[in-house]
């Protein structure tokens, strides 16, 4: 199948030619006829799976087939809500480049940023609003943003927002909204409360589900490492070094342990960058931008940059802590392996995490391989330990999250609690986003 054969105009289809897609994504296949009947969705999609084109390209289109509102009224007429800022702009920059023969006008709005620049950009006129919820809660406070006749809203990373403890700004978000408007539930993962959520917001929605929920993509390569906590920076900067690796995302699980390793690894001669809720926008922005370019070989981050970073043919990603929500680990990995590209991920897993580990095996329904590397064996008469979260997931630093104490809390009993028991490449000329 071809993008000529889903319905979508002459510009649209020049604008994903220009960005060098000649064939759709199974997400896409799946979703964009869907959309375009006008039907609430609720999609199951890994990350990396090329979602983001499938809800932006039918919205795209159908902008085009429903009247055009005018512009200086300050209507809006589509909504997208994300959980971060990297995604939100990740999103924007995507229907920037499907839209870009087309007349319509969109802006990313997030906290972290002055206010009054997006204000500015809001007064004359825009169809397309991006946004994370705490900071469109501040628009919508100050009526600088009018939500009344939004046509179309997208939830993307869903379970992440709620995830996040935005489920009451979501709320407040709904209420402005109007009731007779699609709607389209995007999700990597699914939970009790993303079902709840579904059947308050969503009107007899399509389920959409392209690969087994929870489940890690086929192509990236997954190994675990035992080793000691204490001399994982070494392991790390061993693999970097034998295996001559010149892109590497690295996950911590705490913003104080990223610096750490980052300086760290600036003082052994790698270069490294950290990007975390405590760094500014700007910082962030440049971080990403560094890495992308290849200025920096070590991009060093916690969760709250696991669904935002998008970076094509990534080809290594290092959990240098396990996460503590097993469904993060699903979204660590899924930075590397996108659009059909293959990738390795490898988790450096030390004894206090051995239960991490086998909750996180249990989540995607499959064994990791282990390895014992020749000098690294961890020592067998070191007892695990607590481990301290040490709030490191970056609450504030999602784009305005009001209620931060909230993250760390499990959606369900399974979520943080460790347990007490005991392919073939896919077409890389698909779209990546």
């Amino acid at each position: 199948m071809s993008f000529n054969n889903l319905g979508l105009s002459a510009p649209i289809l020049k604008a994903i030619k220009e960005q060098g897609y000649t064939e759709p994504t199974p997400i896409q296949q799946q979703a964009i006829p869907v959309i375009l009947q006008k039907k609430d969705i609720l999609a199951g999609a890994q990350t990396g799976t090329g979602k983001t084109a499938g809800f932006t390209l039918p919205l795209l289109q159908l902008l085009t087939q429903t009247k055009h509102q005018d512009r200086k009224s300050h209507h809006v007429r589509a909504l997208v809500l994300t959980p971060t800022r990297e995604l939100a702009t990740q999103v924007e920059e995507s229907i920037d480049n499907y839209g870009k023969y087309l007349p319509y006008k969109s802006c990313v709005i997030f906290g972290g940023v002055k206010i009054n620049p997006q204000i500015t950009k809001l007064r004359k006129g825009i169809d397309i609003v991006v946004a994370t919820p705490g900071r469109l809660l501040d628009h919508i406070g100050q009526k600088t943003i009018n939500l009344s006749k939004v046509e179309f809203l997208i939830l993307d990373e869903a379970d992440r927002m709620l995830d996040m403890g935005f489920i009451n700004d979501i709320k407040k978000v709904l209420l402005k909204l109007p009731k007779n408007k699609q709607t389209l539930l995007f999700s990597a993962t699914y939970s009790n409360e993303i079902k709840k959520l579904s059947d308050s917001l969503l009107n007899s929605p399509e389920l959409i589900e392209v690969a087994r929920t929870n489940a890690s993509a086929e192509q990236i390569k997954q190994a675990v490492y035992h080793v000691d906590k204490e001399r994982k920076r070494e392991l790390l900067i061993h693999l970097i070094n034998e295996g001559k690796w010149k892109q590497v995302l690295v996950f911590t699980r705490t913003k104080h342990g990223a610096n750490r390793l980052t300086g760290q690894l600036d003082k052994d001669g790698i270069t490294a960058v950290a990007i975390h809720g405590n760094k500014s926008q700007n910082a962030r922005t440049k971080a990403l931008a560094d890495f992308k370019k290849g200025e920096v070989r070590v991009l060093v981050a916690t969760d709250i940059a696991a669904r935002g970073i998008d970076i094509d043919q990534l080809p290594h990603v290092v959990n240098y802590e396990l996460p503590n929500v097993s469904e993060d680990y699903v979204h660590r990995i899924g930075r590397t392996g996108r659009a059909g590209n293959e990738g390795e991920a490898i988790s450096l897993v030390c004894v206090d995490e051995h239960e991490y580990l086998r909750n996180i095996e249990k989540l995607i329904k499959k064994d990791i391989p282990k390895v014992w590397l020749a000098g690294f064996k961890p020592d067998p008469s070191i007892r695990p330990e607590p481990i301290n979260q040490g709030g490191g997931r970056g609450a504030k630093g999602g784009g305005g999250n009001r209620n931060s104490n909230s993250r760390n809390r499990p959606s369900n009993q399974s979520r943080n609690k460790p347990s007490n028991n005991s392919s073939p490449r896919a077409n890389s000329s698909r779209a990546g986003r």
